[in-house]
C-alpha cells in the first residue's frame, strides 16, 4: 500500500472520458514507494498541481487534499501532461529517498554471469559498472552525489534511476524489473 503519491496531473473538470454530464475533478498521481500509478478524486475546494506530494495512506485524518483512490491505472491511461511529468516527479520521489538508491549502487548484483543489475540503468555499461563495483569495494557510496563524484561517467544518478522506472512503467515487455513491482 502506498502512502503518499506525487501529482503527475490534475483535471480540475474531470476526465474527458468519463461519460455522463456530471464530471467531478481527478487528479492522476505515482505513488513513492512501489511506483504504481493511481486516479485519485481530490477533495472539494482543494488545490492541487502536478509536482505535488499527497497523503493517500489508510489514516483518513492525514488525508489533506484527496478524498479517495479511484482506481490503479497503466501508463497508457495516464493523460498525455501526466506522461510528460512523469520523469520530473519520479526524479523528486527518487531525491526524496536517496538511501533507498544509494542502498541499490551499494548492493547491486550479477542478474547472469554476462549481466549485472547496474548494466539495466540507461548508459551504464560494462565500465560503468566495474568502476561501481571497485568503488564499493573501496567504501560504501553514501550519497547519489558520492556516486558521481568518484564514478566519472555516472551523470545525474537520480535521472538515470527516474529513466529506468519510467522504462519499467511504461515497457510491459520487460523481462527485468528493478523498482517496479509487477
Amino acid at each position: 500500500m502506498e502512502d503518499y503519491a506525487y501529482i503527475l496531473d490534475y483535471l480540475p473538470q474531470g476526465s474527458p472520458s468519463e461519460r455522463g454530464f456530471k464530471h467531478e475533478p481527478v487528479a492522476y498521481a505515482i505513488g513513492g514507494e512501489e511506483f504504481k500509478l493511481f486516479e485519485l478524486i481530490p477533495k472539494p475546494g482543494v488545490a492541487i498541481s502536478p509536482g505535488d506530494k499527497v497523503y493517500i495512506g489508510k489514516d483518513m485524518n492525514l488525508r489533506q487534499q484527496i478524498l479517495h483512490v479511484k482506481r490503479r491505472l497503466s501508463f497508457d491511461e495516464l493523460t498525455s501532461n501526466g506522461q510528460s511529468e512523469l520523469p520530473h516527479a519520479l526524479e523528486e520521489v527518487v531525491v526524496d529517498n536517496e538511501q533507498r538508491f544509494v542502498r541499490f549502487f551499494n548492493e547491486a548484483q550479477a542478474i547472469t554471469t554476462r549481466l549485472h543489475t547496474l548494466e539495466l540503468l540507461p548508459g551504464l555499461g560494462k565500465k560503468s559498472m566495474w568502476t561501481i563495483i571497485e568503488e564499493r569495494r573501496k567504501q560504501k557510496f553514501a550519497s547519489l552525489d558520492d556516486v558521481q563524484k568518484r564514478v566519472s561517467t555516472v551523470h545525474h544518478p537520480a535521472k538515470i534511476i527516474a529513466k529506468r522506472i519510467a522504462d519499467e512503467l511504461s515497457n510491459h515487455e520487460q523481462k527485468y524489473r528493478l523498482f517496479v513491482a509487477r
